[in-house]
């Protein structure tokens, strides 16, 4: 049995016009129900496709909304032309996109507001850890001084573990082995001995601690010798005359 798939009406085996509303049914599905099959002529919806390229630049709010309100718009129109439009299909992709960015677009907000703040309260601990970093070397190079005659260190790697054996002024092993590599919590460690002119034993060291990558790693740098008070400027490198750090 067939019905109109306008009004819904019941339709006689053959008919060619709906009795009730008298549509065309003669391109009907066969059960009769649903959007008309097109005829070889019908004219794609403009609609549609501009549902579809809508859909497609999801992303961007208003292409979303734009492609969900023409998708329904063309749907109703093909579903009344009597299989004289076309194009039910692109305007179905086009809903699905459009939702789709509807339910996208919330989420990426929500990133855009995170991922800043995620990022600066990282580089905020990378900041707060190389600090630690810096207090931990130089109560290295002070038991080094102390215990060995030859000064303070010549090179970050001389606090650092042995590879094998006992430690000794080579390898004191006063700092852990990532430290000695000058390289903690995204940022750089760089040691330099301090020498009299012509002396051979260090009298003092210098430490510059800089983010590895300034501005994402780390925003802040900081300095450090053998007085112990760390030293900090806000985007660029530290020196001796940088305030001391609160």
């Amino acid at each position: 049995m067939a019905f109109c798939h306008t009004c819904g009406s019941e339709l006689a085996p053959g008919s060619m016009v709906c009795p009730t509303c008298h549509t065309s049914v003669t391109q009907t599905g066969a059960s009769g129900w649903g959007p008309p099959v097109p005829s070889p002529d019908a004219k794609t919806s403009g609609l549609a496709v501009a549902s579809l390229i809508l859909g497609i630049l999801f992303l961007i709010f208003p292409a979303a909304i734009l492609a969900i309100i023409l998708g329904h718009i063309s749907r109703s129109q093909i579903r009344d032309s009597a299989g004289r439009i076309k194009g039910a299909g692109m305007a179905l992709a086009g809903l699905i996109l459009g939702y789709a960015g509807v339910a996208v677009i919330p989420i990426l907000i929500i990133a855009a507001i995170a991922i800043p703040n995620l990022l600066r309260s990282k580089m905020v601990a990378n900041g707060a850890a190389a600090v630690g970093s810096l207090r931990t070397l130089h109560v290295a190079a002070t038991t080094y001084y102390s215990v060995y005659d030859h000064g303070y260190p010549p090179a970050l790697e001389n606090l650092g573990p042995p590879a094998a054996g006992k430690e000794n002024e080579e390898r004191a092993n006063l700092i852990d082995s990532t430290l000695a590599g000058g390289r903690k919590s995204g940022y750089l460690f760089l040691y330099r001995a301090v020498r009299l002119q012509n002396g051979t034993v260090p009298v003092g060291y210098t430490i510059n601690a800089d983010p590895a990558v300034d501005g994402s790693t780390g925003m802040r740098h900081f300095f450090l010798d053998q007085t112990g008070v760390i030293r900090s400027e806000m985007y660029r490198p530290a020196t001796a005359n940088s305030p001391p750090l609160e």
